[in-house]
Protein backbone atom coordinates (compact mmCIF):
# COMPACT_ATOMS: atom_id res chain seq x y z
CA UNK A 1 0.00 0.00 0.00
CA UNK A 2 1.56 3.29 -1.10
CA UNK A 3 1.31 6.45 0.94
CA UNK A 4 2.45 10.03 0.52
CA UNK A 5 6.19 10.45 1.04
CA UNK A 6 5.90 13.35 3.48
CA UNK A 7 9.62 13.30 4.23
CA UNK A 8 10.54 13.82 0.57
CA UNK A 9 7.91 16.54 0.19
CA UNK A 10 9.36 18.38 3.19
CA UNK A 11 12.88 18.61 1.72
CA UNK A 12 12.43 22.22 0.44
CA UNK A 13 11.10 23.25 3.87
CA UNK A 14 14.10 21.62 5.55
CA UNK A 15 16.52 23.66 3.45
CA UNK A 16 14.52 26.85 3.97
CA UNK A 17 14.59 26.42 7.76
CA UNK A 18 18.31 25.61 7.70
CA UNK A 19 18.83 28.94 5.93
CA UNK A 20 16.67 30.74 8.47
CA UNK A 21 18.60 29.20 11.37
CA UNK A 22 21.90 30.20 9.76
CA UNK A 23 20.69 33.80 9.41
CA UNK A 24 19.39 33.88 13.00
CA UNK A 25 22.72 32.55 14.27
CA UNK A 26 24.60 35.21 12.29
CA UNK A 27 22.30 37.87 13.75
CA UNK A 28 23.05 36.50 17.24
CA UNK A 29 26.77 36.55 16.52
CA UNK A 30 27.08 32.77 16.80
CA UNK A 31 28.75 30.36 14.41
CA UNK A 32 26.58 27.24 14.42
CA UNK A 33 27.46 25.94 10.97
CA UNK A 34 30.66 24.80 9.30
CA UNK A 35 30.62 24.21 5.56
CA UNK A 36 32.44 20.86 5.69
CA UNK A 37 30.31 19.53 8.55
CA UNK A 38 27.01 20.60 6.97
CA UNK A 39 27.87 19.04 3.60
CA UNK A 40 28.73 15.84 5.45
CA UNK A 41 25.43 15.95 7.39
CA UNK A 42 23.43 16.34 4.18
CA UNK A 43 25.50 13.69 2.40
CA UNK A 44 24.69 11.13 5.11
CA UNK A 45 21.00 12.02 4.83
CA UNK A 46 21.08 11.64 1.06
CA UNK A 47 22.72 8.22 1.34
CA UNK A 48 19.96 7.11 3.71
CA UNK A 49 17.26 8.23 1.29
CA UNK A 50 19.01 6.64 -1.70
CA UNK A 51 19.37 3.27 0.02
CA UNK A 52 15.76 3.51 1.15
CA UNK A 53 14.63 3.49 -2.48
CA UNK A 54 15.87 -0.11 -2.71
CA UNK A 55 15.05 -1.39 0.78
CA UNK A 56 12.03 0.36 2.31
CA UNK A 57 9.48 -1.70 0.40
CA UNK A 58 11.13 -4.94 1.49
CA UNK A 59 11.28 -3.85 5.13
CA UNK A 60 7.69 -2.53 5.08
CA UNK A 61 6.49 -5.90 3.78
CA UNK A 62 6.83 -7.27 7.31
CA UNK A 63 4.31 -4.76 8.65
CA UNK A 64 1.91 -5.46 5.79
CA UNK A 65 2.18 -9.22 6.29
CA UNK A 66 1.44 -9.03 10.02
CA UNK A 67 -1.50 -6.70 9.35
CA UNK A 68 -2.96 -8.85 6.57
CA UNK A 69 -2.68 -12.25 8.25
CA UNK A 70 -2.57 -11.81 12.04
CA UNK A 71 -4.38 -8.60 13.02
CA UNK A 72 -6.91 -9.02 15.82
CA UNK A 73 -9.14 -6.10 14.79
CA UNK A 74 -9.95 -3.68 11.98
CA UNK A 75 -9.38 -0.27 13.53
CA UNK A 76 -11.39 2.39 11.67
CA UNK A 77 -9.70 5.67 10.76
CA UNK A 78 -11.46 7.76 13.42
CA UNK A 79 -9.90 10.76 15.14
CA UNK A 80 -9.30 8.71 18.29
CA UNK A 81 -7.70 5.93 16.24
CA UNK A 82 -5.27 8.43 14.69
CA UNK A 83 -4.39 9.79 18.14
CA UNK A 84 -3.91 6.29 19.49
CA UNK A 85 -1.75 5.26 16.55
CA UNK A 86 0.44 8.34 16.92
CA UNK A 87 0.95 7.73 20.64
CA UNK A 88 1.85 4.08 20.07
CA UNK A 89 4.22 4.97 17.24
CA UNK A 90 5.88 7.51 19.52
CA UNK A 91 6.23 5.01 22.38
CA UNK A 92 7.63 2.33 20.10
CA UNK A 93 10.04 4.86 18.64
CA UNK A 94 11.26 5.51 22.19
CA UNK A 95 12.06 1.81 22.67
CA UNK A 96 13.67 1.44 19.26
CA UNK A 97 15.77 4.52 19.95
CA UNK A 98 16.75 3.28 23.39
CA UNK A 99 17.78 -0.16 22.12
CA UNK A 100 19.77 1.59 19.38
CA UNK A 101 21.92 3.11 22.12
CA UNK A 102 22.14 0.03 24.30
CA UNK A 103 23.16 -2.66 21.78
CA UNK A 104 26.15 -2.58 19.44
CA UNK A 105 24.50 -3.81 16.23
CA UNK A 106 21.77 -1.12 16.01
CA UNK A 107 24.13 1.46 17.54
CA UNK A 108 26.39 0.97 14.53
CA UNK A 109 23.52 2.23 12.35
CA UNK A 110 22.39 5.01 14.69
CA UNK A 111 25.86 6.35 15.52
CA UNK A 112 25.86 8.19 12.18
CA UNK A 113 23.29 10.63 13.53
CA UNK A 114 25.42 11.40 16.58
CA UNK A 115 28.82 11.71 14.92
CA UNK A 116 28.61 15.39 14.03
CA UNK A 117 30.37 17.68 16.49
CA UNK A 118 27.89 20.46 15.72
CA UNK A 119 24.24 20.80 16.65
CA UNK A 120 22.00 22.50 14.13
CA UNK A 121 19.15 21.72 11.76
CA UNK A 122 21.42 20.12 9.19
CA UNK A 123 22.33 17.50 11.83
CA UNK A 124 18.64 16.49 11.88
CA UNK A 125 19.08 15.26 8.31
CA UNK A 126 22.21 13.28 9.20
CA UNK A 127 20.75 9.77 9.39
CA UNK A 128 22.20 6.27 9.27
CA UNK A 129 21.43 4.30 6.13
CA UNK A 130 20.76 1.03 7.96
CA UNK A 131 18.49 2.16 10.81
CA UNK A 132 15.26 0.96 9.24
CA UNK A 133 16.61 -2.60 9.19
CA UNK A 134 16.27 -2.52 12.99
CA UNK A 135 13.34 -0.17 13.57
CA UNK A 136 10.58 -2.03 11.70
CA UNK A 137 10.38 -4.87 14.24
CA UNK A 138 9.32 -2.47 17.00
CA UNK A 139 6.22 -1.38 15.08
CA UNK A 140 4.82 -4.85 14.34
CA UNK A 141 2.55 -4.77 17.43
CA UNK A 142 0.63 -1.91 15.78
CA UNK A 143 0.02 -4.08 12.73
CA UNK A 144 -1.15 -6.93 14.98
CA UNK A 145 -3.56 -4.59 16.78
CA UNK A 146 -5.07 -3.55 13.44
CA UNK A 147 -3.68 -0.13 12.54
CA UNK A 148 -3.60 0.01 8.77
CA UNK A 149 -0.27 0.37 6.95
CA UNK A 150 -1.34 3.79 5.63
CA UNK A 151 -2.22 5.03 9.12
CA UNK A 152 1.07 3.72 10.49
CA UNK A 153 3.15 5.27 7.68
CA UNK A 154 1.47 8.64 8.13
CA UNK A 155 1.94 8.73 11.90
CA UNK A 156 5.52 7.51 11.60
CA UNK A 157 6.30 10.21 9.02
CA UNK A 158 4.93 13.00 11.20
CA UNK A 159 6.79 11.61 14.21
CA UNK A 160 9.98 11.93 12.16
CA UNK A 161 9.08 15.39 10.84
CA UNK A 162 8.48 16.68 14.38
CA UNK A 163 12.04 15.81 15.34
CA UNK A 164 13.56 18.10 12.73
CA UNK A 165 12.99 21.40 14.56
CA UNK A 166 14.42 20.23 17.91
CA UNK A 167 17.94 20.04 16.44
CA UNK A 168 18.77 23.67 17.17
CA UNK A 169 20.74 25.78 19.64
CA UNK A 170 18.85 28.97 18.79
CA UNK A 171 15.80 28.06 20.93
CA UNK A 172 16.10 27.96 24.70
CA UNK A 173 13.84 26.27 27.22
CA UNK A 174 10.10 26.42 26.58
CA UNK A 175 8.58 26.55 30.07
CA UNK A 176 5.68 24.16 30.79
CA UNK A 177 6.06 22.49 27.38
CA UNK A 178 9.28 20.93 28.68
CA UNK A 179 7.17 18.62 30.88
CA UNK A 180 5.34 17.01 27.97
CA UNK A 181 7.10 17.58 24.65
CA UNK A 182 10.55 16.70 23.41
CA UNK A 183 12.11 20.14 22.96
CA UNK A 184 15.42 21.50 21.63
CA UNK A 185 16.70 21.65 25.21
CA UNK A 186 15.87 18.00 25.88
CA UNK A 187 17.32 16.83 22.58
CA UNK A 188 20.53 18.82 23.02
CA UNK A 189 21.09 16.64 26.07
CA UNK A 190 20.58 13.53 23.97
CA UNK A 191 23.30 14.64 21.54
CA UNK A 192 25.76 15.47 24.31
CA UNK A 193 28.67 13.13 25.02
CA UNK A 194 29.25 14.53 28.50
CA UNK A 195 29.12 11.56 30.93
CA UNK A 196 25.86 12.63 32.58
CA UNK A 197 24.15 13.25 29.23
CA UNK A 198 25.03 9.94 27.55
CA UNK A 199 22.04 7.68 26.85
CA UNK A 200 19.38 10.14 28.03
CA UNK A 201 16.22 11.62 26.47
CA UNK A 202 15.35 9.07 23.80
CA UNK A 203 11.94 10.61 23.07
CA UNK A 204 10.62 11.33 19.61
CA UNK A 205 7.70 13.70 20.21
CA UNK A 206 6.74 13.25 23.87
CA UNK A 207 9.33 13.47 26.64
CA UNK A 208 6.87 11.72 28.99
CA UNK A 209 8.32 8.34 27.94
CA UNK A 210 11.73 9.29 29.32
CA UNK A 211 10.13 10.53 32.52
CA UNK A 212 8.14 7.29 32.85
CA UNK A 213 10.99 4.91 32.04
CA UNK A 214 13.81 6.61 33.94
CA UNK A 215 15.96 7.99 31.12
CA UNK A 216 15.25 11.71 31.54
CA UNK A 217 17.95 14.29 32.09
CA UNK A 218 17.37 18.06 32.06
CA UNK A 219 19.81 20.33 30.28
CA UNK A 220 22.26 21.99 32.63
CA UNK A 221 25.61 23.05 31.16
CA UNK A 222 26.02 23.28 27.38
CA UNK A 223 26.63 19.78 26.00
CA UNK A 224 29.73 18.72 24.12
CA UNK A 225 28.26 17.37 20.90
CA UNK A 226 29.36 14.26 19.08
CA UNK A 227 30.51 10.81 20.16
CA UNK A 228 33.15 9.88 22.70
CA UNK A 229 35.42 8.50 19.97
CA UNK A 230 35.23 11.24 17.31
CA UNK A 231 34.69 10.15 13.72
CA UNK A 232 37.29 12.58 12.34
CA UNK A 233 36.32 11.93 8.74
CA UNK A 234 34.08 13.54 6.11
CA UNK A 235 33.42 10.37 4.11
CA UNK A 236 29.67 9.64 4.39
CA UNK A 237 30.22 5.96 3.55
CA UNK A 238 32.78 5.61 6.33
CA UNK A 239 30.34 7.28 8.73
CA UNK A 240 27.95 4.39 8.08
CA UNK A 241 30.51 1.59 8.30
CA UNK A 242 33.23 2.65 10.74
CA UNK A 243 31.60 1.24 13.87
CA UNK A 244 30.93 -2.11 12.20
CA UNK A 245 34.59 -2.23 11.17
CA UNK A 246 35.54 -1.71 14.82
CA UNK A 247 33.12 -4.44 15.90
CA UNK A 248 34.48 -6.86 13.33
CA UNK A 249 38.06 -6.33 14.51
CA UNK A 250 36.97 -7.36 18.00
CA UNK A 251 34.65 -10.16 16.88
CA UNK A 252 37.21 -11.93 14.69
CA UNK A 253 39.39 -12.48 17.77
CA UNK A 254 36.54 -14.06 19.73
CA UNK A 255 37.47 -17.52 21.13
CA UNK A 256 34.04 -19.02 20.34
CA UNK A 257 30.68 -18.40 18.74
CA UNK A 258 29.04 -17.27 21.99
CA UNK A 259 31.70 -14.62 22.48
CA UNK A 260 31.38 -13.67 18.80
CA UNK A 261 27.66 -13.05 19.25
CA UNK A 262 28.31 -11.01 22.40
CA UNK A 263 30.23 -8.44 20.41
CA UNK A 264 27.15 -7.59 18.36
CA UNK A 265 24.46 -7.43 21.05
CA UNK A 266 26.41 -6.10 24.04
CA UNK A 267 26.21 -2.34 24.80
CA UNK A 268 28.81 0.07 23.37
CA UNK A 269 30.42 0.47 26.81
CA UNK A 270 31.19 -3.24 26.98
CA UNK A 271 34.82 -4.38 26.79
CA UNK A 272 35.70 -7.82 25.39
CA UNK A 273 38.02 -9.64 27.80
CA UNK A 274 39.94 -11.45 25.04
CA UNK A 275 41.27 -8.40 23.21
CA UNK A 276 43.13 -5.19 23.91
CA UNK A 277 41.09 -3.35 21.26
CA UNK A 278 38.76 -0.75 22.73
CA UNK A 279 35.69 0.36 20.82
CA UNK A 280 36.02 3.67 22.61
CA UNK A 281 32.32 4.50 22.64
CA UNK A 282 30.36 5.65 25.67
CA UNK A 283 32.75 4.30 28.31
CA UNK A 284 35.89 2.32 29.00
CA UNK A 285 36.16 -0.79 31.24
CA UNK A 286 34.51 -0.41 34.60
CA UNK A 287 31.94 2.05 33.19
CA UNK A 288 34.30 4.95 33.81
CA UNK A 289 33.40 7.86 31.49
CA UNK A 290 35.66 8.23 28.49
CA UNK A 291 37.75 11.43 28.82
CA UNK A 292 36.47 13.94 26.29
CA UNK A 293 39.25 15.10 24.02
CA UNK A 294 37.15 17.22 21.69
CA UNK A 295 34.60 19.99 21.99
CA UNK A 296 34.59 23.57 20.81
CA UNK A 297 38.39 23.87 20.66
CA UNK A 298 39.18 20.43 19.27
CA UNK A 299 36.62 19.72 16.56
CA UNK A 300 37.75 17.88 13.48
CA UNK A 301 37.93 20.54 10.80
CA UNK A 302 39.77 19.23 7.74
CA UNK A 303 39.03 21.59 4.86
CA UNK A 304 39.54 21.45 1.13
CA UNK A 305 42.45 23.44 -0.30
CA UNK A 306 41.69 27.00 -1.22
CA UNK A 307 39.73 27.13 -4.47
CA UNK A 308 38.08 23.72 -4.12
CA UNK A 309 35.30 24.73 -1.73
CA UNK A 310 33.36 26.33 -4.58
CA UNK A 311 33.88 23.19 -6.67
CA UNK A 312 32.53 21.02 -3.83
CA UNK A 313 29.47 23.23 -3.43
CA UNK A 314 28.75 23.22 -7.17
CA UNK A 315 28.90 19.45 -7.49
CA UNK A 316 26.99 18.91 -4.26
CA UNK A 317 24.21 21.04 -5.72
CA UNK A 318 24.10 18.75 -8.76
CA UNK A 319 23.41 15.83 -6.40
CA UNK A 320 20.24 17.41 -5.00
CA UNK A 321 18.10 17.29 -8.19
CA UNK A 322 19.38 13.78 -8.91
CA UNK A 323 18.29 12.67 -5.45
CA UNK A 324 14.86 14.29 -5.71
CA UNK A 325 14.37 12.70 -9.14
CA UNK A 326 15.31 9.28 -7.74
CA UNK A 327 12.96 9.63 -4.77
CA UNK A 328 9.93 10.64 -6.82
CA UNK A 329 10.53 8.74 -10.06
CA UNK A 330 12.13 5.48 -8.91
CA UNK A 331 8.92 3.52 -9.53
CA UNK A 332 9.00 4.57 -13.19
CA UNK A 333 12.65 3.56 -13.71
CA UNK A 334 14.17 0.14 -14.21
CA UNK A 335 16.31 -1.42 -11.51
CA UNK A 336 19.42 -0.75 -13.62
CA UNK A 337 18.49 2.92 -14.02
CA UNK A 338 17.84 3.33 -10.30
CA UNK A 339 21.10 1.58 -9.46
CA UNK A 340 23.08 3.67 -11.95
CA UNK A 341 21.72 6.93 -10.60
CA UNK A 342 22.39 5.77 -7.03
CA UNK A 343 26.00 4.91 -7.91
CA UNK A 344 26.57 8.37 -9.36
CA UNK A 345 25.13 10.01 -6.23
CA UNK A 346 27.16 7.90 -3.81
CA UNK A 347 30.36 8.26 -5.86
CA UNK A 348 29.97 12.03 -5.99
CA UNK A 349 29.36 12.42 -2.25
CA UNK A 350 32.27 10.12 -1.39
CA UNK A 351 34.64 12.09 -3.61
CA UNK A 352 33.51 15.41 -2.13
CA UNK A 353 34.16 14.10 1.36
CA UNK A 354 37.60 12.92 0.27
CA UNK A 355 38.38 16.40 -1.11
CA UNK A 356 37.53 17.87 2.29
CA UNK A 357 39.73 15.27 4.00
CA UNK A 358 42.51 15.86 1.43
CA UNK A 359 42.89 12.14 0.73
CA UNK A 360 45.61 11.30 -1.77
CA UNK A 361 43.15 9.38 -3.94
CA UNK A 362 40.58 12.19 -4.02
CA UNK A 363 41.76 14.01 -7.15
CA UNK A 364 42.26 10.89 -9.33
CA UNK A 365 38.89 9.49 -8.21
CA UNK A 366 37.13 12.75 -8.97
CA UNK A 367 38.76 13.10 -12.39
CA UNK A 368 37.64 9.55 -13.22
CA UNK A 369 34.12 10.33 -12.04
CA UNK A 370 33.90 13.38 -14.29
CA UNK A 371 34.90 11.32 -17.33
CA UNK A 372 32.53 8.42 -16.54
CA UNK A 373 29.53 10.62 -15.75
CA UNK A 374 30.12 12.76 -18.85
CA UNK A 375 30.27 9.70 -21.11
CA UNK A 376 27.17 8.17 -19.54
CA UNK A 377 25.33 11.47 -19.86
CA UNK A 378 26.22 11.74 -23.53
CA UNK A 379 25.18 8.14 -24.15
CA UNK A 380 21.81 8.60 -22.46
CA UNK A 381 21.23 11.89 -24.22
CA UNK A 382 21.96 10.38 -27.63
CA UNK A 383 19.48 7.60 -26.89
CA UNK A 384 16.67 9.58 -25.29
CA UNK A 385 16.90 12.91 -27.10
CA UNK A 386 18.76 12.48 -30.41
CA UNK A 387 17.29 15.71 -31.82
CA UNK A 388 18.90 17.70 -29.01
CA UNK A 389 22.29 16.05 -29.25
CA UNK A 390 24.23 19.15 -30.28
CA UNK A 391 23.17 21.39 -27.38
CA UNK A 392 23.50 18.39 -25.04
CA UNK A 393 27.11 17.78 -26.13
CA UNK A 394 27.83 21.47 -25.72
CA UNK A 395 26.36 21.55 -22.23
CA UNK A 396 28.20 18.41 -21.12
CA UNK A 397 31.53 19.65 -22.49
CA UNK A 398 31.04 23.04 -20.88
CA UNK A 399 30.13 21.72 -17.43
CA UNK A 400 32.45 18.72 -17.18
CA UNK A 401 35.24 20.35 -19.15
CA UNK A 402 35.06 23.38 -16.88
CA UNK A 403 35.04 21.13 -13.82
CA UNK A 404 38.09 19.23 -15.09
CA UNK A 405 39.89 22.52 -15.70
CA UNK A 406 38.98 23.62 -12.17
CA UNK A 407 40.47 20.42 -10.78
CA UNK A 408 43.47 20.84 -13.07
CA UNK A 409 44.63 23.72 -10.90
CA UNK A 410 45.42 21.05 -8.29
CA UNK A 411 47.70 18.66 -10.16
CA UNK A 412 49.65 17.44 -7.16
CA UNK A 413 48.16 14.83 -4.82
CA UNK A 414 46.48 16.33 -1.81
CA UNK A 415 48.15 16.07 1.56
CA UNK A 416 46.27 13.95 4.10
CA UNK A 417 44.56 16.17 6.63
CA UNK A 418 45.82 16.21 10.18
CA UNK A 419 43.52 14.20 12.47
CA UNK A 420 42.54 17.09 14.70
Amino acid sequence: MDGVNYIALAIPVFFLLIGVEWLVARFQGRKLYRFNDSINDLSCGILQQVLGVFTKTVVFTGYVAVYEYTRVADIPATAWAWVGCFLLVDMQYYWFHRVSHESNLPWGAHIVHHSSEEYNLSVALRQGSFQHFFSWVFYLPLAWLGFSPLMFLTCSSFNTLYQFWIHTRTIGKLGPLEWVLNTPSHHRVHHGCNPKYIDKNYAGTLIVWDRLFGSFQREEEEPIYGITKPLANWNPLWANFHYYVDLWKVAKEAPGWKEWLQVWWKPPAWKARWTSKDLGHHAVPGNRPTPLTHGEAGKYNARAPEGLSGYILLHFLTVLPMTVFLLFKSAELTLAQNAGLAVVIVWTLTDLGALFDQRRWALPAERLRLVVVALVGLGLGARLAPDALVPLVGGVLLFFGGSAAWLGRHRRPLNPATPR
